[in-house]
């Protein structure tokens, strides 16, 4: 049970009796559908959250830094620079975050595409950033979050050094 929420105030918000969430809770009655819908809405969580095995995930990644792993990635871009900070292997959601760094070498590239939802971080520098039809002037502190399927990349180094955090979320099939 949620740590802020009483038995009580749960039975009331959920429709049910407290006496049947305190046999629920012990263990000596199943409780229909129905009730874990409504005590999945008592607590404002998915009706899926009963059924997932917690106990097992139990996948945790530290990277100290500057002790990432150094990717070449399969068609990357010349001079970028990805740093692989860390991975999950249980769940069905797979995240890559990484450090990604333009090399002095490195020109613009606006032609990524990939699944997924992607997040970034602007750590230094300053461009101008495609995502489809659209430009967004982005330097320090800034971020993006978008469907990574539309077109996309940096379309002018303003200002280097540039680095920034790049976080791709995608289902795993």
């Amino acid at each position: 049970m949620a740590a802020d929420v009483s038995g009580g105030a749960l039975a009331k918000t959920s429709g049910i009796s407290a006496s049947m969430l305190s046999r629920i809770e012990r263990g000596l009655v199943s409780p229909s559908v129905e009730t874990l819908e409504r005590l999945a809405q008592g607590l404002h969580v998915p009706t899926s959250r009963f059924f997932s095995d917690q106990a097992r995930r139990t996948d945790f990644c530290h990277v100290r830094a500057g002790h990432g792993v150094l990717v070449d990635r399969i068609g990357a871009v010349a001079d970028y620079r990805y740093e692989l900070l860390g991975h999950l292997l249980s769940g069905n959601l797979f995240v890559e975050p990484y450090l990604v760094t333009l090399l002095p070498g490195a020109d613009p590239y606006v032609t990524f595409q990939h699944p997924g939802l992607k997040f970034l971080y602007f750590l230094s520098g300053e461009v101008r950033y495609r995502y489809g039809g659209r430009t967004a002037e982005v330097r320090a502190g800034d971020s993006l979050l978008f469907d990574a399927t539309a077109l996309h990349g940096i379309e002018a180094i303003q200002t280097q050094p540039v680095s920034y955090l790049s976080v791709v979320f995608t289902l795993r099939e």
